[in-house]
């Protein structure tokens, strides 16, 4: 059960915001945060932040969000007979916390240093959004049954900054989770093609391949720079091979998707493409806005207003590594100034990242604009009552970017495109994203109107 609820979590947080009507920031502040502490009598037991305390409690039975919650989670999962607890957190024993004892262990954290892993980059602190929610499924499922024909090698591919790195190390972090014996090896390419370059070099290639070729599981990073003399390649194609071979799972990380990656022979990138190719794409806005949160809690980050995540949320859209090094240059100027953090601060802290000149204010008429042009479809065709398929088709990707590029709520989108109701939008936004894995002319097409929205991003 705990397990059910927390893969329908996205779905169940949905139902709060179409059915109740519940804001985004509301869910994302109140609600998106409980964590399950155990099922037990088809009673969910819940606990919220020990920050949010005591007052989160009463906000959340006051604003009858418990029992809006309940209602959702019996709808998503079609059963009735679910009840749920919401507590404190100290009010339980928290397998976190447990699990917490665990990772603190000797003996695991010398096997995350042997493994070259970042201790920070796991599953439970990477926040999942529409953008890489698939890519996230994809981990954990390779996370959990490593070397799986279907899933080896497995290849991430997006921009850079957008959490490709994190992803890989918290799929190793998982399976040193279950087993500290396991070999795991996590390099960056830059590296994993000088060391080739200096065996070659020495003479030291039996070396070279009995360090890299005993791994259990090999993540290597952003290979797109594992360039070099065909020797280099040579080498790292039969290291592929070697443990490809020998059913040790391979996990690769690249800016773009293995056949346009020019730098590369012909026959690795057809050993990239054997496997499970998937893309991540940059966060929404609610996303984006669970990332601050996320971090300024990592970071003990206290008293930071919702309208500086949000400042922040809005003009940092495309890259989660300068969300999180806005977040870390307010909080290192508020300390310096010995000063609370404002909107007005945050301003002025990040006055030389955020520069409003270069700034496009993406709206709902700005993308039934740019999405008409692009299309040929008149305005009033996309905001009218036609159903023929490429009207609709303009106005499902109309919802789509709304929901991606700004804070309306549902309703707001569909008055945007004539006043369509929650359920025509939610289609829409879903039907969009499924064509956009799937129709590759769709998802240029897609991307080529989000580049005329914002050229200068």
């Amino acid at each position: 059960m705990k397990d059910l609820i927390e893969s329908k979590w996205e779905d169940i947080l949905s139902l709060l915001e179409t059915q109740y009507d519940i804001s985004s920031i509301m869910i994302n502040t109140w609600i998106r945060s409980l964590k399950i502490y155990e099922v037990k009598d088809n009673t969910v037991y819940f606990y919220v932040d020990e920050k949010l305390g005591e007052n989160a409690v009463k906000f959340l039975r006051r604003k009858e969000f418990d029992l809006f919650l309940l209602s959702s989670i019996r709808e998503t999962l079609n059963d009735s007979n679910i009840e749920i607890i919401i507590d404190e957190k100290k009010n339980f024993i928290s397998e976190d916390e447990k699990k917490n004892e665990e990772l603190n262990s000797d003996s695991y954290k010398e096997a995350i240093s042997r493994s070259n892993l970042n201790p920070k980059y796991t599953f439970e602190t990477f926040i999942v959004g529409d953008g890489n929610k698939h890519a996230h499924a994809t981990c954990l499922a390779v996370a959990d049954m490593p070397a799986q024909d279907n899933f080896n090698p497995l290849f991430l591919y997006g921009n850079s900054g957008l959490g490709k790195t994190h992803l890989m190390q918290a799929i190793a972090h998982y399976i040193l989770q279950k087993d500290e014996n396991i070999n795991v090896l996590y390099v960056p390419s830059e590296v994993f093609t000088n060391e080739i370059i200096e065996a070659i070099r020495n003479h030291t290639t039996s070396d070279f391949r009995e360090k890299y070729r005993k791994v259990d599981v090999l993540l290597l990073d952003d290979v797109q720079f594992l360039i070099g003399k065909e020797s280099t390649q040579n080498e790292f194609f039969h290291t592929f091979n070697s443990l490809y071979n020998d059913k040790k799972q391979i996990i690769l990380s690249s800016d773009k998707p293995p056949k346009e990656i020019k730098t590369l022979d012909q026959r690795i990138i057809s050993r990239f493409e054997c496997g499970v190719p998937i893309d991540i794409h940059e966060p929404d806005y609610e996303t984006r806005m669970a990332i601050l949160r996320n971090k300024a809690e990592m970071d003990h980050l206290k008293g930071i207003p919702d309208e500086v995540f949000s400042y922040i949320a809005e003009n940092i859209t495309t890259n989660v590594r300068e969300l999180e090094g806005a977040l870390n240059k307010i909080g290192v100027f508020s300390k310096l100034m010995n000063e609370s953090v404002t909107l007005e601060t945050a301003k002025e802290s990040l006055k030389d990242i955020i520069n409003k000149d270069n700034i496009v204010s993406i709206t709902p008429e700005l993308i039934v604009k740019t999405v008409s042009e692009h299309m040929n479809i008149s305005v009033e065709d996309i905001c009218s009552k036609k159903r023929s398929q490429d009207i609709a088709t303009a106005r499902q990707i109309v919802m789509y970017l709304c929901r991606k590029y700004t804070v309306l709520a549902l309703k707001s989108i569909g008055n945007a495109v004539g006043g369509k109701d929650h359920a025509t939008v939610i289609n829409g936004i879903t039907r969009t994203e499924e064509r956009l894995t799937s129709d590759p002319a769709f998802k240029a097409t897609v991307d080529t109107i989000i580049k005329k929205l914002n050229p200068k991003n």
